[in-house]
C-alpha cells in the first residue's frame, strides 16, 4: 500500500530564503550581471549547468518540483524535468516556457535567469526527431541488475537509437491456475541509421518462477544468441532482422515467449528505454480465473514507486488493456488481485 502526499507549493524551501529577523534593512542586493558567453545551452552554465545546480542547492527532489508545478497550472513530468537539468532536451513549448518562469520563482532565481539560456529551437524534421531522440542506459531501466549489463557487453549491443519504435503490443496470457504461461509480442520499428541488422530483447520471470523465459516462434526474423542466467530467471535474445535495414527502413517482427512455472501470477510489466509511439498491453486471463481487481500503474525510470494508477474494467472477454501513445522512457504494466 502506497499513499501520496500532495506538497503545498508555497511551502517549498527556495534557493536563498531565510527567516525573517528584526534588525535594520538589508542593503539593496547587486544586480545580477547577464549571463556570459559561456552561458549557452549544452556549455558550462548553460541552462541545463544553471538549472541542475539551482535544484541541487535548493534540496527539493524533482517530484516535489512536479507538484509545486502542477499546482499552479502547469504540468511537467519528473522524466521531463530530469532529462532538462542533464541537458537531454530543453524546453521549445509555451507550457513548458511558462514552466520556466515558475522554476525560477520556486528556486528562488532572478527574473530570465533561466529563461535568457535557452537557445533556438532544436530542429524538427523526420530524420531530427529521430536523432534527438533521448535514450536511456541500462542502469537507469535495470537499476542494481548487472547480469543484463555483462550480457550485453558480451553481445556486443548495438545502439538504443539504431531503432525507432513506432509500435509494440504486448498480449499476455494467464492460465485456469492463475499462472502466466505465454506473452506474444509485436514490434513495428524504422531505423534511424543504415545498416541495422539486429536488436537485443530481455525477458525475466516473476521472482517465484522456475526457470528462464524461453524465446520461441519468432516470425519476419530469427532467433540469434541467447544468454540465459537460471538464478535470476534472466533470458536476453538476439533477434536477427529479415534483412539489414536501410536509413528510414521498417519492418515488422514477432515472437513469443513461454513463462517457466511458478506461484499465481499478479502481474506483468515492460520497461522502456527509448519513447515508443504507441504501446498496447493486454492481459488475457482464462475465464475460469478472473481477477477481482486490475489496475495500471507507471513509474519514472529506475524509480520502485508508482507515478501513476489507473483501474481498469476487465471486459466480458476476460481481459484488460492499456493503450499508451507517446510511451516515454520508464516503466509500464497492469497488477491485479485474485481474492
Amino acid at each position: 500500500m502506497a499513499a501520496e502526499q500532495h506538497q503545498d507549493a508555497a511551502r517549498l524551501r527556495l534557493v536563498g530564503q531565510r527567516p525573517e529577523r528584526p534588525g535594520p534593512p538589508a542593503p539593496a542586493p547587486a544586480p545580477v550581471p547577464p549571463p556570459s558567453a559561456a552561458a549557452r545551452p549544452g556549455g558550462a552554465g548553460g541552462f541545463a549547468d544553471t538549472l541542475h545546480l539551482a535544484i541541487e542547492a535548493s534540496g527539493l527532489s524533482l517530484d516535489r518540483i512536479r507538484a509545486a508545478l502542477a499546482q499552479r497550472g502547469v504540468r511537467v513530468s519528473v522524466t521531463t524535468l530530469s532529462y532538462w537539468r542533464r541537458g537531454r532536451s530543453q524546453p521549445e513549448r509555451a507550457s513548458s516556457l511558462r514552466a520556466v518562469h515558475l522554476l525560477e520563482e520556486l528556486l528562488g532565481l532572478p527574473h530570465s535567469a533561466l529563461s535568457s539560456l535557452l537557445g533556438p529551437p532544436r530542429p524538427r524534421g523526420r530524420w531530427a526527431a529521430a536523432a534527438n531522440t533521448c535514450h536511456l542506459g541500462l542502469e537507469d531501466v535495470w537499476p542494481g541488475e548487472q547480469e543484463i549489463a555483462e550480457i550485453f557487453s558480451e553481445l556486443d549491443a548495438p545502439p538504443a537509437g539504431e531503432l525507432e519504435r513506432l509500435s509494440i503490443h504486448d498480449s499476455y496470457y494467464v492460465d485456469a491456475q492463475r499462472r502466466g504461461n505465454l506473452l506474444r509480442m509485436r514490434q513495428v520499428v524504422r531505423a534511424t541509421v543504415a545498416g541495422v541488422g539486429r536488436c537485443l530483447v530481455v525477458h525475466k520471470a516473476d521472482e517465484e518462477a522456475t526457470g528462464c523465459p524461453e524465446i520461441t516462434s519468432v516470425r519476419h526474423g530469427r532467433l540469434g544468441r541467447v544468454r540465459r542466467r537460471p538464478e535470476a530467471g534472466l533470458t536476453v535474445g538476439e533477434v536477427m532482422l529479415d534483412r539489414p535495414l536501410g536509413l528510414g527502413d521498417s519492418t515488422v517482427f514477432e515472437y513469443e515467449v513461454e513463462i517457466p512455472p511458478g506461484g499465481p501470477t499478479m502481474e506483468y510489466s515492460r520497461r522502456f528505454a527509448t519513447p515508443v509511439r504507441e504501446y498496447v498491453l493486454q492481459v488475457h486471463f482464462d475465464p475460469a480465473a478472473v481477477p477481482v481487481h486490475c489496475e495500471r500503474y507507471d513509474r519514472e525510470p529506475g524509480e520502485a514507486v508508482d507515478s501513476r494508477r489507473e483501474q481498469l474494467w476487465i471486459g466480458a472477454s476476460a481481459s484488460a488493456h492499456v493503450l499508451s501513445p507517446d510511451q516515454q522512457p520508464g516503466h509500464i504494466g497492469i497488477r491485479w488481485e485474485w481474492e
